[in-house]
């Protein structure tokens, strides 16, 4: 288990505190009576420390702070105290039946437990208050790079599309399209601005339904079949519920588009893509048959942007596999009702 710089510090300054308690009853040849009950004190707290702290890290998992905020709050202060005055109840009987020949008395007992709760309401509610702007600092910093990263990927997406290269082809390839076919030509420029149109409308969301990103890879796979012909094919195999799932903008299209980038693509050697949604994954798969000549900046900084974007919304990974034949990428799709 790891530490954070300020548990180091509270459980160093407890230990100082339990050593001084000891030292102080052993200078002042105190009897054995105040060494058993102080450490019976100690075990108490320590089994109380340990027992909120296993609490706090099973909440963080069912009841985030930062979702469930007032529902977190109340059930941690109530299951907290709840726990507390067990094991201090548990502990006062043991006392009592081990150590001295007196029973536990109920008035001893309702005294104990109203003593407890004026102690342990405002010591539990300062640690929750404290809990709290420590994830929500987390959460702000967390969000400000999200926002840097989306941006970033945004701005790589815009300049990909933007870039005079593929402006220059995908006119060339419309201008000749409309002395040739003229109803062909009229179905590229509205592919071509439904492209674009997309590209624009994602700058402004962090997520977007599957089935809005399969329509603009429609789009996209349409300039891209009419410009190299049959040497890219696209195939999916997409479960309907998953289309109501959520991804971040342009994953898909960033995925096929490091395909194109990366391997050679020709007639007797045609790329092929196939898209499929299974277990809760998406996964684009496409036979391996990587350019001998490595491009420059071809690192695989999209793939680290596409899994830094997912991270903010799940603990799911993004998987990479490469075999001799294929190179496959999996990213899970996000069920918003869960975040």
């Amino acid at each position: 288990m790891k530490f954070s710089r300020s548990q180091i510090i509270q459980n160093s300054i407890a230990i100082s505190l339990v050593v001084g308690v000891f030292v102080f009853l052993y200078a002042t040849s105190a009897p054995r009576e105040l060494y058993l009950t102080a450490g019976l004190v100690v075990a108490v707290l320590l089994l109380i420390l340990l027992a909120n702290r296993a609490l706090t890290i099973s909440l963080d998992r069912k009841l985030p702070w930062l979702t469930h905020g007032n529902k977190r709050f109340y059930s941690q202060l109530s299951i907290g105290v709840l726990v507390s005055l067990i094991i201090i109840n548990l502990s006062y009987f043991l006392f009592k039946i081990t150590l001295t020949e007196d029973p536990p008395v109920g008035s001893q007992i309702a005294t104990i437990n109203a003593l407890s709760i004026l102690i342990l309401l405002p010591i539990i509610s300062i640690n929750f208050g404290i809990q709290f702007l420590k994830r929500w600092k987390n959460a702000q910093l967390a969000s400000e790079e999200f926002q840097k990263e989306s941006i970033k990927a945004e701005l790589n997406a815009l300049k990909n599309h933007l870039d005079p290269h593929f402006l220059f082809n995908n006119l060339n390839i419309l201008s000749s399209l409309i002395s040739k076919d003229q109803k062909q030509s009229q179905a590229y420029l509205e592919k071509f601005a439904e492209v674009y149109r997309i590209i624009l409308q994602s700058s402004s969301e962090e997520l977007v339904e599957l089935k809005q990103e399969l329509s603009f890879v429609s789009a996209y796979m349409y300039l891209l079949e009419i410009r190299f012909e049959d040497t890219i094919q696209l195939s999916m195999a997409i479960d309907k519920k998953d289309e109501a799932l959520y991804l971040p903008p342009l994953t898909l299209q960033m995925l096929i588009e490091n395909a194109i980038k990366h391997n050679t693509v020709s007639e007797l050697r045609p790329l092929k893509i196939h898209v499929e949604s299974q277990n809760g994954y998406i996964s684009i798969k496409n036979n391996l048959q990587e350019k001998k000549v490595e491009l420059p900046n071809s690192g695989q900084t999209g793939l680290e942007n596409i899994k830094r974007r997912y991270s903010y919304f799940t603990t799911k990974p993004v998987e990479v596999i490469k075999n001799p034949n294929s190179f496959i990428v999996r990213v899970p799709l996000i069920n918003i009702s869960e975040i």
